[in-house]
């Protein structure tokens, strides 16, 4: 079995969503971010820069925490960084390593649930 096959399932039926992330994704969406990254476009508010802004503006605190708790660090680079820019970057790092983080329990409850 694999996650690609419950295309309709959303994983807050299962897991716990952060706030940061919407509570609508899918199991299909969690093996794309997985497989793919968000940069892929498999999750479109990581890497559209109003959403990822605004998601960044309400949870930023949650989301750095959330990447510091799993050893990475992020910087600004005033070179190379727009502020929208950065708040992609930060909001798919953490989105991405969330998603790597469920999918094997994701896939037990969801063989345990058939």
């Amino acid at each position: 079995m694999s996650l690609w096959d419950h295309e309709e399932v959303l994983v807050s039926e299962y897991i716990d969503v952060p706030r940061w992330i919407e509570e609508d994704i899918s199991v299909y969406d969690i093996a794309s971010i997985v497989q793919e990254g968000c940069a892929s476009g498999a999750y479109m508010p990581a890497v559209t820069y109003y959403q990822a802004s605004q998601t960044m503006s309400e949870h930023g605190d949650a989301v750095l925490d959330y990447i510091m708790e799993h050893g990475m660090e992020v910087s600004f680079d005033i070179n190379e960084d727009s502020w929208d820019g950065f708040a992609c970057k930060v909001l798919s790092i953490a989105v991405e390593l969330w998603a790597c983080s469920i999918e094997e329990e994701l896939l037990e409850l969801i063989e345990d649930a058939e």
